[in-house]
C-alpha cells in the first residue's frame, strides 16, 4: 500500500465509525496495527498518532455540523431559556470532559495500542447497549436535556478517553439511555458536544505537534480529512434515518461479534 491509500482507508473508517457507537478510535488503532507499506508496519509516528487522529477527526466533526442546522439556529434565540439553557448545558458538558481529559493526562493517562483492551471495551459496551436497549423498551422517553443530564454526558467523553473502543458516542448515548433520555436527542446532544470537544483537542494536539518539530505528512493527512468529512456526513445522514425506526442494539450485536472475534485473534496469533 502507498501513503495515499492508506490515508484514504484511514480517513473512511474515522468518517464512517466517528458517530455510529462503534468507537473510531477503536477502529482506527485495529487499523493501525494490520496496515501495511511495502510488506512493512505503517510508519506509526504519523498514522495513528494523536495529531494524525485528532486532525481528521476535526474534519469529520466539522463536514456533519450543517445537518444539525435546526438546533443550531436557535443561538440566535438566546434570550429564550430553553434555547440558553441548552447550550449552556453543553458548555457544562464541554467544562467537565475538558477538565477531566487534563487531569488525566498530566496524571500520565496514555491510550494503549493493543488489541486486547480495545476487544474488551468493544465487548463490554456491546453488552451494555443491548442490556440499556432491554431496559428501556416499553418505557416512556425523555426529550429534554436535563443538567443531570450534562454532567453525565461530560463524564461518560472521559470514559472514551481513558479506553479506546469504548466510543466517545457510544459512551455519551449509553449514559443518556439509561437515564431515560431519547434516542434522537440523545444523539443530537452527543454529536454537539463533541464539536468542541475534539476540536479543541485537536487545536492542542496540532499547536503541540508544531511546537516539537514532530513529523507531519501533509498531504496525506489532508488527503485523510477530507474522506473523513466526506464520508462522516453520509454517516450522519444513514444514522438519523436509521434512529426513526430502529435501536441501538444493532451496533450492541456489533460490538459484540466484533471484541469477541479479535480476542479469538489474539489467543490464536499470540498478539496482545
Amino acid at each position: 500500500m502507498t501513503h495515499w491509500l492508506i490515508a484514504v482507508i484511514l480517513g473512511l473508517i474515522e468518517g464512517i465509525t466517528e458517530f455510529i457507537p462503534i468507537s473510531s478510535t477503536g477502529h482506527l488503532l485495529l487499523a493501525e496495527q494490520f496496515l501495511t507499506i511495502d510488506g512493512q508496519p505503517i510508519d506509526r509516528t504519523f498514522f495513528g498518532s494523536e495529531v494524525f487522529n485528532a486532525v481528521i477527526q476535526c474534519g469529520a466533526m466539522l463536514a456533519a455540523l450543517p445537518l444539525f442546522s435546526a438546533r443550531l439556529a436557535t443561538l440566535k434565540r438566546w434570550q429564550e431559556p430553553a434555547c440558553r439553557d441548552y447550550f449552556l448545558k453543553l458548555l457544562l458538558a464541554f467544562g467537565i470532559t475538558g477538565v477531566g481529559a487534563f487531569t488525566m493526562k498530566k496524571l500520565g493517562l496514555a491510550l494503549p495500542h493493543t488489541v486486547t483492551p480495545i476487544a474488551l471495551a468493544l465487548l463490554i459496551g456491546g453488552v451494555l447497549f443491548v442490556v440499556a436497549e432491554f431496559w428501556v423498551k416499553g418505557r416512556a422517553e425523555a426529550t429534554e436535556i436535563t443538567w443531570t443530564l450534562a454532567v453525565a454526558f461530560g463524564l461518560a467523553q472521559l470514559v472514551a478517553v481513558a479506553f479506546p473502543g469504548a466510543s466517545r458516542s457510544g459512551s455519551t448515548i449509553l449514559f443518556a439511555l439509561l437515564l431515560g433520555l431519547g434516542r434522537g436527542p440523545a444523539t443530537e446532544f452527543s454529536f454537539l458536544l463533541g464539536v468542541p470537544t475534539l476540536c479543541a483537542a485537536g487545536a492542542k494536539t496540532m499547536f503541540d505537534a508544531l511546537k516539537h518539530h514532530e513529523v507531519i505528512l501533509w498531504q496525506p493527512l489532508l488527503v485523510a480529512t477530507v474522506v473523513a468529512a466526506v464520508a462522516s456526513v453520509l454517516a450522519v445522514k444513514w444514522l438519523l434515518g436509521y434512529l426513526q425506526s430502529h435501536t441501538f442494539t444493532g451496533f450492541g450485536i456489533y460490538r459484540i461479534a466484533f471484541g469477541v472475534g479479535l480476542l479469538l485473534f489474539v489467543h490464536q496469533s499470540g498478539a496482545h
